[in-house]
């Protein structure tokens, strides 16, 4: 029985690794594909410290002073995430040929650019911050917001993404909203544009795509989609606007969904939960659904 069940065993490998040798997409047998997932993971999690250093202290740093508490800090972040852009570049086409210290050069005075950038996504995320906090009188605290709603951890990770999107890196600013992605249910593409005090409630099920122009105090609610009328052309599309701008001081309610990179939602114009726009609105417009009629159908016990 052992040994018949040992030959089936050592068939079915050779049959996989038969598979392996067809030189399709799929069969790329490196150990560890660069960028390393895992280790992007723990740089957001490394620069989230950063962004709001009194409410995630990491346990690794025994610092005094907030200036060493810092230092060591940056210092990490830097050397991981410049290894992981080295990586990422080393499979670029126009990287054909670069030495190892070359990449790593390339890698490390990108991570540098990106860590320059922090203040300013500070001064954005506190405007997220009030915004949520103005939008949403269940808020008891802005602490409660920084730690606890999926919308603003979103918004959080969307915000050092682009960053890094900006900055020409592919497929780790994926990465990094894919993961803030499978913690809330928000999907937000790094390449989207997002203006000052923009807020998500709730978070679940929103999704914003790569071309989106979204401007300043925009309100979100879930289920909101702003994508593409359609994706028929395939990477014919890639580079051309495909998803809508909303303009300044707009609400999107609940389950809306707005398509199309022409499509145009003027500035302070509310749009109604379940609405499905195609077309450009006017500003200062109201957009709402007709509501269903509800019938009350009588019981079995009040026949009796």
């Amino acid at each position: 029985m052992a040994h018949r069940l040992e030959n089936q065993i050592n068939e079915l490998l050779e049959s996989v690794i038969s598979d392996y040798e067809k030189g399709r997409d799929i069969d790329n047998l490196n150990d560890c594909p660069p960028p390393n997932k895992e280790e992007v993971i723990k740089t957001v999690d490394k620069i989230k410290n950063i962004l709001f250093s009194g409410y995630y202290k990491s346990k690794n740093h025994r610092s005094y002073t907030a200036r060493s508490k810092l230092a060591a800090q940056t210092e990490e972040i830097l050397y991981n995430l410049s290894k992981q852009i080295a990586n990422v570049f080393r499979y670029l086409p126009q990287n054909a040929g670069a030495t190892e210290e070359q990449l790593c050069e390339q890698g490390e005075n990108i991570a540098l650019e990106f860590l320059k950038k922090i203040p300013a996504v500070r001064e954005m995320l506190q405007n997220d911050l009030q915004a949520a906090f103005d939008g949403d009188p269940a808020a008891f605290n802005k602490a409660e917001i920084i730690s606890t709603y999926p919308g603003f951890f979103a918004i959080t990770v969307y915000r050092m993404a682009h960053e890094l999107y900006l900055l020409g890196v592919p497929l780790i600013p994926r990465m990094m909203t894919e993961y803030a992605h499978t913690q809330t249910g928000v999907d937000i593409h790094p390449g989207a544009t997002i203006g000052k005090s923009f807020f998500i409630d709730h978070g679940t099920g929103t999704v914003i795509g790569e071309t989106a122009i979204i401007g300043n105090n925009v309100k979100v609610y879930q289920g909101v989609t702003i994508g593409a009328l359609s994706t028929l052309g395939g990477q014919k599309l890639r580079g051309t606007k495909r998803h809508p701008t909303i303009e300044d001081n707009v609400t999107i309610y609940a389950g809306a969904t707005i398509l199309g990179g022409e499509t145009v939602i003027g500035k302070n114009c509310i749009i109604g939960g379940g609405v499905f726009i195609t077309s450009s609105i006017a500003e200062n417009k109201k957009v709402l659904g007709k509501y269903s009629k509800v019938e009350y159908l009588q019981s079995s016990d009040d026949e009796d």
